[in-house]
């Protein structure tokens, strides 16, 4: 059976530039399945990529208890002074605990490209926040001096927002802010988020001494669980803890269920047509070899290598297709910069499509599917096409 089976298939597919028109057909309907597949889920692995670059995993975050995300967290001046405190936070040359006080507040300000309003996040720091986020790089023009009405933005901010030029002014809450700088995170999520003096951020907003997250790094890896015990069991403060790395983790789930969900529903939607078309393709191939798959079969050829030979025909069309549209998605998609609203914070998010190895890999097999879905059919009918009807037709 197996010699059959490699006959047939061989003579099979070495027919198929015979019916180069419709297996075209099919090829590029695969492609366009397989190519808007990677683009929509590209972006799900482009927020992922970003957030996986986020935090530090000895880097913890202290938030109000319930909160899940910084917008929804709150805290007093004095709260963060005793946090400050707490073992397990590490210390500098001269004692001082590293650990940044940030508040989050969300600006408008239009996109580069269609110029409508997005929301734009805006972090008050202190300057402790440079020791905590040690990868955080001035790459054009210089940081911002405390005590001014001075911001720097991070580049993944620059690009997509439009007037995040060095030596801009802006218009923001009660004040007037300059630009001074450019900054880079190692592709994290603050490189989205403009930064400025905590002090000067909040009379502009009316908060007050407040805060709504603390950044503190980590007197040693295993120090986390000391610390976050020290926290939740002091009675003064009502704070949750959890390693950086884990809650960037935890911000895009909404916006990547989504992202797949539309994506699934389009590729499924697209991926019936795709089968439709293979499936007239297997039909017009099993049609034109009518005559040839019926002097096999007198030949004393099984029906099962004439059902596997078609397979394999509808399986290398659609592996070509998937292929073409894989590469065709890599190249117009993949580090494609853009942004996108992050639903857990309301705020912009800027990222780069990625389009990875596995999710080429999960295309290629949505589209080998599709082929052998397409071609179930028309391998069916030519295994039972009787031998003496097969031999009277064209």
């Amino acid at each position: 059976m197996l010699s059959q089976i490699i006959a047939v298939t061989g003579v099979n597919i070495r027919s198929m530039r015979q019916r180069i028109g419709s297996s075209t057909v099919a090829v590029v309907g695969i492609a366009g399945v397989v190519l808007v597949f990677v683009a929509v889920l590209s972006i799900a692995e482009g927020v992922a990529a970003t957030m996986k670059s986020s935090g530090d995993p000895n880097t913890a975050m202290i938030l109000r208890s319930g909160s899940d995300t910084e917008m929804t967290s709150g805290m007093l001046g004095d709260h963060v002074n005793v946090i400050k405190d707490a073992p397990g936070i590490a210390r500098d040359a001269g004692g001082r605990p590293l650990a940044s006080p940030e508040l989050f507040v969300i600006v408008d300000h239009p996109l580069k490209r269609g110029g409508s309003a997005a929301n734009v996040p805006l972090r008050g720091i202190t300057p402790e926040a440079f020791k905590v986020h040690e990868r955080v790089k001035i790459i054009q023009g210089r940081n911002i001096e405390f005590g001014k009405n001075e911001i720097i933005a991070g580049k993944a901010a620059a690009r997509q927002f439009a007037g995040l030029d060095v030596g801009a002014s802006l218009k923001w809450g009660e004040n007037t802010w300059q630009l001074v700088g450019i900054f880079e995170d190692g592709g994290s999520v603050s490189e989205s988020e403009l930064w400025c003096d905590v002090k000067i951020l909040q009379p502009a907003y009316r908060r007050g001494n407040s805060y709504q997250s603390v950044y503190a790094k980590l007197a040693s890896p295993d120090s986390f669980q000391q610390l976050k015990d020290s926290l939740t069991t002091n009675p003064q403060l009502t704070v949750s803890a959890i390693r950086a790395p884990e809650y960037y983790a935890q911000q895009t789930l909404t916006l990547q269920g989504i992202i797949k969900t539309i994506g699934g529903i389009i590729a499924i939607l697209m991926g019936v047509g795709a089968i439709f078309g293979a499936v007239n393709t297997m039909y017009t191939a099993v049609a034109s070899r009518t005559r040839e798959i019926a002097t096999l079969r007198a030949l004393g050829f099984g029906s099962v290598p004439v059902v596997v030979s078609v397979l394999a025909e509808a399986a290398l069309l659609s592996l070509v297709g998937g292929l073409i549209g894989g590469a065709i998605a890599w190249a117009a998609f993949d580090g494609y910069q853009t942004a996108t609203m992050n639903f857990q914070s309301f705020s912009q998010i800027a990222f780069a499509f990625a389009v990875t190895p596995k999710l080429l890999g999960m295309a290629l097999v949505y589209a080998l599917m599709m082929g052998l879905v397409g071609g179930l059919l028309p391998a069916i009918r030519a295994a039972r096409l009787p031998v003496v009807t097969a031999l009277r037709e064209l």
